[in-house]
């Protein structure tokens, strides 16, 4: 098998976050168990084994080094970009399935756009438990601002979306990894998704924790993002039809991009997430 190294949500390589990318074409989905020990072995945040399934549709797994989850963004643009940029795809509409559902993503010349799965909003929490939310980071409530509070929030990954006032807040918090692993335990969750409301070109800058998946901090999510964008859609804070941009991975030194867009039918809220994606490594499973 060949397998490449992404660069999503960034034009530039070795920037953005990095995924690895394994097109079988048609071939099947290898072993469980050897999909997760490349995972482990690349040791990013999330390997994309992507399998051709008809002229226009696509299957794909997700493997961390720890397991398997439903739904990576950051990997979908990966994927995509790979598929591109190889040839075995060109711009233009495909269906994708996966654990989280049935999406539809759309490849550009420049950037792959992707459904998120329908947003669902998951539970609050007392001010004894944002207690100890801000306090797993070295804060505390007064970073809290004002009108937002925290809310576990998923489009196809369940996250606790934690906003704090300013970028200081953001940029010093210092994560203790045993006890945010702990809590993500406690309330099912991926992890926590902090994020301050960005000034000029930026809806936010933001920054990710999914230590009890052993990804101690991510340098750009989609899914996340995409949850994000529906919290502040509901808050009022993003209108639809407008395009999202969201700044992420700054503390890690690996800057990146993340867009969104969302639309109303009927009722049904639709968001979808977008980016490009740099090339940078390419090998070979002997």
């Amino acid at each position: 098998m060949r397998f490449y190294i992404a660069d999503a949500f960034t034009a530039r390589p070795f920037s953005g976050n990095q995924a690895g990318v394994v097109p079988l074409g048609e071939e099947p989905f290898p072993k469980e168990s050897l999909m997760r020990a490349l995972a482990g072995e690349l040791k990013h945040s999330e390997t994309a084994f992507v399998r051709r399934t008809g002229g226009g549709s696509f299957h794909i797994r997700y493997f961390t080094p720890a397991e398997e989850v439903d739904l990576c963004g950051h990997a979908t643009v990966a994927a995509f970009t790979v598929l591109r940029q190889t040839g075995e795809i060109q711009p233009g509409q495909y269906a994708l399935h996966t654990r989280s559902g049935d999406l539809e993503v759309s490849v550009e010349p420049e950037a792959v756009w992707m459904d998120m799965a329908p947003p669902a909003e998951g539970r609050t929490f007392s001010r004894e438990e944002q207690t100890e939310l801000y306090a797993a980071y070295g804060l505390t409530l007064a970073d809290r601002p004002e009108g937002l509070e925290p809310q576990a929030v998923s489009t196809g990954l369940l996250d606790i979306l934690l906003p704090v006032r300013e970028r200081a807040a953001l940029d010093g918090a210092v994560q203790n990894e045993a006890e945010v692993c702990r809590l993500s335990e406690r309330y099912g969750v991926v992890g926590v998704h902090m994020f301050c409301l960005g000034v000029g070109d930026a809806a936010a800058h933001c920054r990710n924790f999914a230590p009890l998946y052993a990804i101690p901090e991510e340098a750009a999510t989609g899914t996340s993002n995409g949850a994000l964008t529906f919290y502040l859609y509901r808050r009022g804070l993003v209108r639809p039809g407008g395009e999202n941009r969201f700044v992420q991975g700054e503390r890690m030194g690996k800057p990146s991009e993340i867009l969104s867009r969302l639309t109303e039918d009927g009722g049904a809220v639709r968001v979808r997430i977008g980016g490009r994606a740099a090339l940078s490594l390419r090998g070979e499973v002997l």
